[in-house]
């Protein structure tokens, strides 16, 4: 260490040179990372709805339908030139109508009311055309841009495509809003806290240097979720600015005894192991969600991950070439501390502290309780409800019903067998209409008088579609509760057969992410235990420290379930792990100090002492990480991001109030038996 040290100091100039270098060509490549909005391509490879997709990729002409436009006031004829217009707009990979169905000729041909009323009223009712269309991924954004142009404003729009591009627009500016309210305040706090002026924007240099690297290289990923690109640059900031603060305030201490050089050489070697062991329990916190099934979480977690390890790396060997580069500024710009010092803060918490212990045990198993109750959504159409997007999906439904599409795929075998299950299908309860082969043209007429885009509509090389409306929501309890009952009724003639359409995905996501939720947490708690133990070599301090984190994580969780709200499953994944790998830290801080102040004082002095030397500390980084979930809550029109900021805000508050008011009880009253079951200590 010491020879990385003394480098650090000698090339001090250069460091800062290839910093730069490195932060201005990564920032250029932040431009080219792909940002994925599809949720359902984060799913595992062999569920259902995934395979099923996949199929009608390979095997059908048309994709996946993921939107509806209804086009009022139209007549047949007006209707089909609608549709070529539509179908020529760069994006749109198919459009169906009635014209698909039936065949162009028996639509132009035969009088409307000698059709299938179902089947046409399906597509066509009082004089609106309903066509359903389809979007090339990663194109949402500029398709449906020009899609409006050509329907207007008197026309609607709605589906998983057109969520998609709503979500693209609202997430365009949403780190830099959250980053516009977040550096005020993060400023702000560094100026109470500190004793100058430059020393902020020391702290804020080296934590943008190192989220730029992080974004910059995540290239080598092609692409990454729109959550991890929203979320990933306001957490780094938030999680790792005590790295910086901690080097700093080292270096300080140290420069009252000896030359700017030397002081950081010992704040160098003072601080790693330090910042190392804080990271450690937060990269632990990240990387458990690495081992969720659900895409999504391995996709967030090597950003956080790698953004973590940017940051210690960046405040390890960039922020100590910085600081002694401008030592004499920071000198220049010296002020009086503005916040107080808190010392009578332990006698008065020590007052309280019985009272809270009480309050967290008599708390602490219905909380528990009321966090695994708590209801999740899955699905995109929360996020656009008070868009254009949600208020044309409201239209197209007072016309043509909800309308929840799935797509049912069998293998291609017995006529009568698939017309024996759509008419099983049809009698389903939500299930309004089923449209197949068997259906719309009937086994009497052979297939080669059959239209050939019309037979194609149903019919691939291996596999039968089967196309079922029903009036359910996309992800209430009816809904589910369709997918499993289309599933057994399919599983008594197929042995192989596969549903997709937004509700089967929904409920994909529902079962993959049960079994991940129970994975995270397990793997998140076994490794911060591990590092605690190995950290204070100690059987019961890991489980006096995990008991405080976790009770906060659990009444954070609970408010949802006590409120009757329901929370997307995103921000119950997330906030889990990173509220326990982010809030450890304080945790951890106050047990070491209590653990070096017990050597000479007794229990009850020692965290009166390790209170008042050590609140200003964990007010300053809770204070900004709550900041950092709580400007996220604000700036957000995503309702995903927007209530991840807020169980961060409001989880880091409750983890301070578990670390301060209840920790110090727990450490008093087990001291004893801390003393017992932990290595070379010393106590009297």
């Amino acid at each position: 260490m010491n020879r990385f040290s003394e480098e650090i100091v000698k090339h001090k100039k250069i460091i800062i040179i290839i910093f730069v270098i490195f932060a201005l060509i990564t920032g250029i490549m932040t431009a080219a990372v792909s940002i994925n909005y599809k949720m359902i391509d984060y799913l595992p490879k062999d569920s259902p709805s995934t395979i099923a997709i996949r199929i009608i990729k390979d095997e059908f002409s048309d994709d996946m339908p993921s939107g509806r436009v209804m086009i009022n006031n139209v007549s047949i004829t007006e209707a089909l030139e609608y549709k070529e217009k539509i179908k020529n707009i760069d994006g749109i990979t198919s459009v169906s109508w009635l014209d698909d169905i039936i065949g162009l000729n028996t639509l132009q041909s035969v009088p409307l009311e000698f059709l299938d009323k179902e089947i046409v009223d399906s597509y066509y009712k009082e004089n609106s055309a309903l066509l359903t269309i389809s979007i090339e991924s990663g194109k949402e954004q500029d398709t449906v841009a020009k899609l409006y142009e050509i329907i207007g404003k008197d026309n609607s729009a709605s589906g998983e495509g057109i969520n998609l591009a709503e979500t693209q627009n609202m997430s365009v500016s949403e780190v830099l809003n959250a980053m516009l309210i977040l550096l005020p305040i993060v400023i702000f706090i560094l100026i109470i806290t500190t004793s100058s002026w430059a020393e902020p924007l020391l702290f804020l240099s080296s934590m943008g240097i190192a989220i730029v690297i992080n974004m910059g290289t995540n290239i080598i990923f092609g692409e990454i979720s729109f959550i991890s690109n929203t979320v990933s640059p306001v957490l780094q900031l938030a999680v790792s600015l005590d790295y910086a603060i901690f080097l700093l305030h080292s270096f300080n201490k140290h420069r009252l005894k000896t030359d700017p050089e030397t002081a950081m050489k010992n704040a160098i070697k003072e601080s790693v192991s330090t910042v190392a062991a804080s990271a450690s329990t937060t990269v632990i916190g990240f990387a458990s969600l690495m081992f969720m099934r659900f895409g999504i979480g391995a996709d967030l977690g090597i950003t956080l991950l790698k953004g973590v390890i940017l940051s210690f790396i960046t405040v390890m060997v960039f922020l100590p070439s910085i600081a002694l580069l401008l030592y004499k500024t920071i000198d220049k710009t010296r002020h009086r501390k503005f916040i107080p010092d808190f010392k009578g803060s332990g006698k008065f918490i020590m007052k309280i502290r019985i009272p809270f212990l009480i309050l967290a045990l008599v708390i602490v198993i219905p909380v528990f309780l009321a966090q695994s109750k708590t209801e999740f959504l899955y699905g995109l159409g929360d996020i656009t409800a008070s868009t254009r997007a949600g208020t044309d999906s409201r239209l197209i439904e007072e016309k043509f019903g909800k309308d929840n599409m799935l797509v049912l795929l069998i293998p291609k075998e017995n006529v009568g067998k698939e017309k024996e299950l759509c008419d099983k299908l049809s009698a389903l309860t939500h299930v309004t209409s089923v449209i197949s082969y068997e259906t719309s043209v009937g086994s009497i007429i052979p297939h080669e008088f059959v239209p050939k885009e019309a037979y194609d509509q149903f019919y691939s090389e291996n596999f039968s579609r089967i196309v079922l409306y029903t009036d359910n929501g996309e992800e209430d309890k009816a809904a589910f509760e369709t997918i499993e009952t289309i599933t057994d009724i399919a599983d008594k003639y197929y042995d192989t057969h596969y549903l997709t359409g937004t509700s089967a995905t929904l409920y994909d996501m529902k079962s993959t992410v049960s079994s991940d939720t129970r994975r995270v947490n397990i793997v998140a708690i076994i490794g911060i235990f591990i590092v605690l133990l190995i950290t204070f070599r100690s059987i019961s301090l890991p489980f006096i420290l995990v008991f405080c984190i976790e009770t906060a994580i659990w009444i954070n969780l609970s408010v949802p379930y006590f409120l009757d709200n329901k929370i997307n499953f995103i921000g119950y994944l997330i906030i889990s792990t990173v509220q326990l790998g982010a809030t450890v830290d304080y945790a951890i801080l106050f047990t070491n100090s209590y653990l070096g102040s017990r050597k000479e004082l007794i229990r009850k002095d020692a965290i009166i002492s390790t209170i008042s030397n050590n609140l200003v500390a964990v007010l300053t980084s809770a204070i900004i990480l709550a900041s950092a979930g709580f400007a996220l809550a604000i700036t957000s029109n995503n309702p995903i991001i927007s209530e991840l900021g807020l169980l961060l805000g409001r989880g880091t508050l409750l983890s301070l109030m578990m670390v301060v008011l209840v920790l110090p009880a727990l450490l008093v009253l087990f001291d004893k038996i801390i003393k017992k079951t932990t290595m070379k200590i010393n106590w009297k």
